[in-house]
């Protein structure tokens, strides 16, 4: 049985939790708020967990903003080795919100990738609003993930799960691509910023 760790009980949090529970996987979800972690879990069959605690998935989803990703780091180190460690960030400098804070020649995954070299890094769920994982839907379409990565068990084991959660998932390339999805995700975030669409919109994929 797949395993999976959450790591964050926000918005995004919630909508993987609900995703990962629906594709029969076994969920624990972390979080700082103990409380907030069990109503999920509640919710949804996982199990809860406190920020600092052992992680028990071989799947760990870091369902956080990009700034708490060093904490994640430094509390958990070589318990991630050999992990399948899945950044949904979008790293936009929330200041001027018309950058990303990484180099133009890198992303958030490759930075992570950086920091946690054990690990199985895959981007995914960064061009997704929690909206559209949670209904299943973008309009009219089924809500489709994509998924970048070098390590190909590693996207084959987070496509699984999404489709067996009941949405679609895509093979997007390599980690390199990754800062392309990040691109896509910081025009879909200023886009909804704007009011240009609903924070229940965002792009679909049609074949």
């Amino acid at each position: 049985m797949t395993s999976i760790s959450i790591i964050g009980a926000g918005n995004m949090g919630s909508a993987i939790t609900g995703i990962a529970a629906k594709s029969g996987a076994q969920v624990q979800v972390v979080a700082r708020d103990l409380a907030k972690a069990q109503e999920l879990a509640g919710n949804t069959g996982a199990t809860a967990a406190t920020f600092g605690d052992a992680l028990t998935g071989d799947i760990v989803v870091l369902a956080l903003p990009f700034p708490a990703i060093d904490d994640v780091v430094s509390t958990y180190g070589a318990q991630l080795d050999g992990k399948v460690v899945v950044d949904i960030t979008n790293p936009v400098d929330f200041s001027s919100f018309d950058a990303l804070v990484v180099p133009s020649d890198s992303s958030a995954a490759a930075v992570i990738a950086e920091k946690v070299p054990g690990a199985r890094v895959v981007k995914a769920f960064n061009t997704n609003f929690a909206a559209t994982l949670a209904t299943g839907s973008v309009g009219s379409a089924t809500t489709t993930v994509l998924v970048a990565g070098d390590d190909q068990g590693a996207k084959d084991a987070v496509i699984g799960f999404v489709r067996d959660g009941g949405l679609n998932a895509e093979d997007a390339g390599s980690l390199k691509r990754a800062r392309e999805l990040e691109g896509v995700g910081f025009l879909q975030l200023t886009l909804a910023a704007g009011e240009k669409i609903g924070w229940d919109a965002g792009f679909a994929v049609a074949k």
